[in-house]
Parts: structure tokens; C-alpha cells; sequence
């Protein structure tokens, strides 16, 4: 064979494997990029509608009010307020500053934070306060309290709205979540949820 014909070949050859390649890469991009999106939404919204949907909370008229899974910021005392957020709860912007303990901005963060608490719950020392509740979690999107720190603000909650102190201790003990499979992660309070449930207690008053 001629140095012309090898030639020839090599680039028959390299043109062959160019369209193999591009029909192998078409066949993932159907697979990969449309049917397995496609089965996968099909099955969740089978099995589990409500979570492929973003476990949306909606109030009695059927507004959607929020997510199970992102918290919101509450600052009226008369609510139960969840975990301190960097980033006031932005779902677009994921995430929290990863301060060392000695970081002169975390420090004044938390010092502003016990002198908010110490402001709105003068009946409650700084001492019995929950280190959760005025710590940022990694997310900065935690929509979950632990039961002690939802209880801890029950003498300013009863003293702003007259509700007595046991019925909003009950209040939190119906609304708290046990660990997953009774093994894994901690009892949880879902703010927002604690919140709806309080509202008809309020309105009473």
C-alpha cells in the first residue's frame, strides 16, 4: 500500500470513529439529559408528591406559605423564632460564613444576639439558652429548632399574649418530630409549622 492510500484510510478511519463517537454521545444525551430526568420526576411524583413538589406549606385558603424544608425569619416576639441565618433565609444563596470561634465578626454577632435575647426574654438567663439558637447552621436555611429551644421562649410567648405556659408547652410538644426511623438525627421543631399552629391560639386573644 502506497503512502497516498494509507493516507486515505487513516482518514477514513478518523471519520469513522468522529460519527461513532457523535451517535454514541446523542444516545447518552437522550438517556442521561431527557428519560432518566423524566422517570426519575415520574416516580417521585408517584411515590411522593408532596416532597417531589418541595414540601410546600400551604395556609386554609390554599397560598403557598413556604417549604418544611427552608426556614423564615420571624422577629415578632409573640412567635417562636428559629436559628440565627446569615443569609436571612435565602434559598439562592445557600450557605453560611465559615468563621473560627475567634473571628472578631462572629463574635460580635453572637454578643448582638444574646443582647436581643436578653432584651425580649428578661425572665429567661442567658445561661439556660440553647447554644443552637443563637448559632448559624451551615445551610443558614435550617427550618428546625431543637424542643428545648422552642420551650425556652414560652415565658415571653405567654407573658406578650396571655396564653398560658402549659398550653404552649403542649403546643410544642405535639408539633415535635422524633429522630428518622427512631435512630437517626436529633427531636425537631418545625418553626413554621409551630407557628401556623399558634396563630388560632392568638386569634383567640
Amino acid at each position: 500500500m502506497d503512502k497516498t492510500s494509507a493516507d486515505v484510510n487513516d482518514i477514513v478511519n478518523h471519520g469513522s470513529s468522529f460519527w461513532i463517537a457523535v451517535r454514541i454521545s446523542m444516545v447518552f444525551i437522550v438517556l442521561c439529559g431527557l428519560l432518566y430526568p423524566l422517570a426519575s420526576t415520574g416516580i417521585a411524583q408517584l411515590l411522593m408528591p408532596e416532597r417531589a413538589n418541595g414540601s410546600l406549606i400551604k395556609d386554609s385558603g390554599g397560598q403557598v406559605i413556604g417549604s418544611e424544608l427552608i426556614g423564615q425569619s420571624f422577629t415578632d416576639p409573640k412567635y417562636f423564632h428559629g436559628r440565627v441565618s446569615s443569609i436571612n433565609y435565602d434559598a439562592g444563596a445557600s450557605g453560611s460564613n465559615n468563621y473560627a470561634p475567634s473571628n472578631p465578626d462572629l463574635i460580635e454577632r453572637t454578643k448582638a444576639s444574646i443582647e436581643e435575647w436578653e432584651k425580649n426574654n428578661p425572665d429567661v438567663p442567658v445561661s439556660e439558652v440553647p447554644l443552637s439558637l443563637i448559632t448559624n447552621s451551615g445551610s443558614g436555611l435550617d427550618p428546625h429548632i431543637t424542643p428545648e429551644s422552642a420551650k425556652v421562649q414560652i415565658p415571653r410567648i405567654s407573658s406578650l399574649t396571655g396564653i398560658p405556659a402549659s398550653e404552649l408547652e403542649d403546643l410544642v410538644d405535639e408539633h415535635t418530630e422524633g429522630r428518622d426511623l427512631g435512630l437517626f438525627g436529633e427531636p425537631r421543631v418545625n418553626v413554621l409549622k409551630l407557628n401556623l399552629a399558634l396563630q388560632p391560639l392568638l386569634n383567640q386573644r
